[in-house]
């Protein structure tokens, strides 16, 4: 297993460096990259013995590769995938191809890091060639998003270097368990970095702008798969110490709220969408213990949703309300609506059953609240009006993407199918038809802008010294 594990690793820079020399096969080198990692993924289900590598001693990298790691490579692997297909007969250059192996393999790495140095490097590679995919249109309006990304994301890790290196000093070990008896100034500069790169809470408001203005399939992946590269730590460091846990999940309680309460007064299709992206984070860190489910279940639902709004006429709800949209990719929309929603019968309502089950008891009001806000802000797409359009063309690769994606949130409904009971169900759908209901007689008639002078660039990096100080204190506390 070993051996495996570290050929998985270094398989798809293998790839993205043949993708360059053969440039023909870049399609076929990146889908075997991601189908890889899906046999990787489900063989850490079929053995889950827990595996820890270190393979220079302190100074060197710690592997640590379990079934929560299992879940973040097999979204990685499902969503990487589906993308592919989705760009498969597109005018993609090999370039773009090899940024998405590039991407897909850092994450893998991020996911089974277990020192901090390694991390560093993991989420720094996928940030660069994530930035080239945002980038890839060079368009000025593409390139200054990238850049912003690109900013923000490095500044954000210059904290948690430092804060590194704070670890190092106290223990003489880069271990996550280092994190334990370290200064509070470590953790406080650690934790910032990794809410900053993930897009957690106010620090996070760089997300909207970056996933709403990218390429779909850019998109796709950002909000799928890219932003969850630094929830996994948070969900690790949680686990360490009662104390840690309690940050993490204090963290993920506000930026449920905050993202959801964007959400339900946005009215840009992808800009609703990245905002539910912060809130779902959220909702993974509220109950470290169990973030694996549900981080597989969001990315299945977000790919499927900016993938669906991509194919939609407009991306203006008032504008998409006074002209039916097609009726399949209303159906698609509806599908995946339904599941980040908590519907029975498709996996998100098996996830956030477990979630909530997973709570503390002063977290159930806000999860509650954010749950109704959920089904709020999706009966935006429940509700368009629809018919069949014939005629109207989609990418050739969407029907088999959303196909892979959304039977995906079918298959996964067997990983916790103990949420298939009277009072969970009823539970749920009360819920939705309480958001649906809110929506119906209040939200859809109320027009609320909220002001975007949080998301502005120098506003982002002001907003990181103040949660710099908040950590600091809820460290030395």
């Amino acid at each position: 297993m070993t051996a495996i594990t570290i050929a998985w690793i270094a398989l798809p820079f293998f790839l993205g460096f043949l993708i360059f020399l053969v440039p023909k096969l870049n399609r076929h080198l990146t889908l075997w990259g991601s189908i890889a990692s899906a046999a990787y993924a489900l063989q850490l289900f079929v053995e889950p013995t827990p595996l820890t590598l270190k393979l220079l001693d302190n100074f060197g990298v710690t592997l640590e590769v379990d079934q929560l790691s299992g879940y973040f490579i097999l979204t990685n692997a499902l969503v990487t995938t589906a993308v592919i297909i989705y760009c498969w007969r597109s005018d993609k250059k090999a370039f773009f191809y090899a940024q998405m192996i590039i991407v897909h393999g850092s994450l893998n790495a991020a996911f089974v890091c277990a020192d901090f140095i390694s991390l560093y490097v993991a989420l720094e590679v996928s940030g660069i060639a994530a930035f080239l995919l945002i980038a890839y249109p060079r368009s000025d309006r593409s390139i200054w998003v990238g850049l912003r990304y690109l900013f923000v994301s490095n500044t954000a890790m210059l904290f948690y270097l430092v804060g590194a290196v704070l670890v190092y000093q106290t223990h003489h070990s880069f271990g996550f368990a280092g994190l334990k008896g370290s200064p509070p100034e470590a953790i406080a500069l650690i934790f910032l970095g990794l809410l900053g790169k993930a897009g957690i809470f106010v620090s996070g408001l760089w997300l909207p702008l970056t996933h709403s203005e990218s390429d779909t399939p850019v998109s796709a992946l950002l909000s799928g798969v890219v932003v969850k590269a630094s929830v996994l730590p948070l969900l690790r460091c949680a686990a360490i110490s009662p104390e840690l846990d309690t940050i993490v999940r204090i963290f993920g309680v506000g930026t449920a709220l905050m993202g959801v309460c964007y959400a339900v007064f946005e009215k840009d299709s992808k800009r609703m969408l990245a905002f539910h992206t912060i809130s779902q984070l959220g909702l993974i860190l509220a109950a470290p213990e169990v973030g694996g489910f549900y981080t597989l279940t969001h990315g299945l639902v977000k790919s499927s949703l900016f993938l669906s709004a991509g194919a939609l006429p407009s991306r203006n709800f008032k504008e998409l309300q006074q002209k039916p949209i097609d009726t399949k990719i209303w159906i698609a929309l509806v599908i995946a609506s339904l599941s980040i929603s908590g519907f029975p019968l498709l996996s998100g309502f098996g996830a956030k059953v477990l979630t909530m089950k997973n709570l503390l008891p002063w977290q159930a009001i806000a999860m509650n609240v954010t749950a109704v806000g959920t089904a709020i802000s999706f009966a935006k797409f429940i509700f368009l009006p629809h018919a069949t359009q014939e005629g109207q063309t989609v990418k050739p690769g969407f029907w088999p993407a959303l196909i892979l994606l959304l039977g995906g949130l079918v298959a996964a409904n067997v990983i916790y199918l103990q949420a298939y009971n009277i009072a969970d169900i009823i539970k749920a759908i009360a819920i939705i038809s309480g958001g649906w209901l809110a929506y119906t007689f209040i939200f859809k008639r109320v027009a609320v802008y909220l002001p975007r002078v949080l998301e502005e660039f120098d506003h982002l990096i002001g907003a990181m010294s103040l949660i710099l100080i908040l950590l600091f204190w809820m460290a030395l506390a």
